[in-house]
């Protein structure tokens, strides 16, 4: 009996040490670890890859905006999961813009998920002499109500929040906006993006009207020879 023991403790001294649940318990430690800091490592690269990426987007010309993120919430069986939704405006500074919206449970992923739907949404708008709106407009989306005038030069973008980014990345230098209603980023996006498909531009109405753009611009007592040469130095 007393070497029955003896034999069991010899026999369980080198199994406990080289066997034993402590080792095991920091192998699986070890292994976890070393899988976290592998996926750790492996979502750094995909940032890296990801700003690489948008690096490579900015260089087309195409300006990116983010104008807002909110956290949302999806309340599931066992709790609840946490994900973000980004707003993105997107612009190439001359005329062209669009918005787009995205959601992912990492904010780098929403941000690219709506950049992408806005680089596929994106509109024209004709400009006046490059930096300003043919004519003044107004918008509406749900609650929300948006005024935009043309300006002189020198006036410069006023305007705020999330207007401010549309017109940046729009490419507009003189603007005077004025937003009534709602202050929720997205009502007021659309808002501005309503008034702003609403703009035409003197080339547009003579080529539907069937006319000149001196016979549109030589009203008011001016002559001919000015109406002509506000019609060769009008730029769309």
């Amino acid at each position: 009996m007393a070497d029955t023991p003896s034999e069991a403790a010899d026999n369980q001294s080198p199994a406990q040490g080289a066997e034993g649940q402590p080792r095991q318990r920091g192998g699986r430690g070890g292994g976890d670890r070393g899988g976290r800091d592998g996926g750790g490592r492996g979502r750094g690269r995909g940032r890296d890859d990801r700003r690489g990426g948008r690096r490579e987007e900015e260089d087309d010309g195409i300006i990116e905006k983010l104008v807002h993120i909110n956290r949302v919430s999806k309340t599931v069986k066992g709790g609840k999961r946490f994900g973000f939704a980004a707003l993105v405006v997107v612009g190439d500074g001359s005329g062209r813009v669009g918005f787009g919206k995205g959601k992912a449970r990492e904010v780098p992923e929403a941000i690219s998920k709506a950049t992408a739907a806005a680089r596929k949404h994106m509109i024209r708008v004709p400009l006046k002499d490059g930096r300003t709106l043919h004519h003044d407009g107004n918008g509406r989306f749900g609650a929300g109500k948006v005024t935009v005038r043309t300006a002189p030069a020198g006036t410069g973008i006023i305007a705020g929040g999330p207007m401010r980014a549309v017109f940046e990345s729009l490419g507009v230098a003189d603007v005077v906006t004025k937003s009534v209603g709602t202050s929720n980023p997205y009502n007021m996006i659309r808002a501005t993006f309503d008034a702003l498909q609403d703009q035409t531009s003197p080339k547009s109405v003579a080529q539907r009207r069937g006319k000149k753009i001196a016979d549109l611009l030589g009203r008011g007592g001016s002559n001919e020879a000015e109406a002509q040469a506000d019609a060769a130095a009008l730029v769309e």
